[in-house]
């Protein structure tokens, strides 16, 4: 049985040869080191380089790293397109504290690379998700996955009209809006991830626990494990065109 970590913040981990080789020995295949600006984005390509078929990178511009003028990490991304699987951590985020606008404008930057690119894009999108939809169905782009979705299910259903994916994050075990979308989405559009290294209640989360989140999809769809992993991981490899 394997699976594959969606979304991971290795730059967050210490002792990270070591968390990568738990994760291994428990069956994870693959984890997609998410990038937040240039510093993280650096980070993800150096792991993908010395973890290779293992780790992946994607190369991202979190709302909450932007700054006034983030010319530069779009650069970044930018000369190094052609070293990703995704553009990701990207997104909008109106419960922070940022102007919505500098937000708004970032993300139509990562859609234009993603559009000229072709690469898909994992997007951030809290207290902004039919915003942040408006802005991909606006576009016509479908490789898209809703990270960590909590939003409201009329806006899910939207998400998965227009054939984007949802990942689903440890949080299923608990969080009530958390798990009434992962309930709604099918199989063929789900992926699986930790979000490494945020805590959940009072664990703080490494790849491996993406074994939690297969097992709490599991409970709500009540599916076997096996068939969540098949479907998800397939999934992951498909949309990133993972080489395993």
């Amino acid at each position: 049985m394997r699976v594959i970590d969606g979304h991971a913040h290795l730059e967050g981990i210490q002792d990270i040869d070591n968390d990568l080789g738990k994760a291994r020995e428990a069956g994870v295949a693959a984890v997609i080191a998410v990038g937040s600006e240039t510093g993280s984005n650096k980070r993800a390509l150096e792991l993908a380089a010395s973890h290779k078929n293992f780790v992946f990178p994607a190369l991202g511009l979190h709302p909450w790293n932007l700054k006034d003028d983030f010319s530069r990490d779009i650069e970044f991304i930018e000369e190094n397109i052609g070293k990703c699987v995704a553009l990701g951590e990207v997104g909008i985020d109106f419960k922070y504290d940022k102007d919505r606008n500098l937000q708004v404008s970032a993300l139509e930057k990562i859609l234009e690379i993603a559009q000229r690119s072709e690469k898909p894009v994992i997007m951030h999108t809290r207290w902004a998700w039919k915003e942040a939809f408006e802005m991909v169905k606006q576009r016509g782009l479908k490789r898209i996955v809703f990270h960590w979705y909590s939003g409201p299910l009329d806006v899910l259903r939207g998400v998965l009209d227009l054939g984007c994916h949802v990942s689903a994050s440890p949080a299923a075990e608990y969080s009530e809006y958390h798990r009434q979308a992962i309930r709604e989405v099918p199989l063929d559009r789900l992926l699986l991830e930790t979000d490494t290294p945020v805590r959940y209640r009072d664990h703080v989360s490494r790849p491996i626990d993406v074994l939690k989140t297969l097992s709490a999809v599991s409970k709500l769809k009540g599916i076997p494990d096996e068939e969540v992993a098949e479907a998800t991981t397939k999934n992951a490899i498909e949309l990133f065109g993972l080489q395993l």
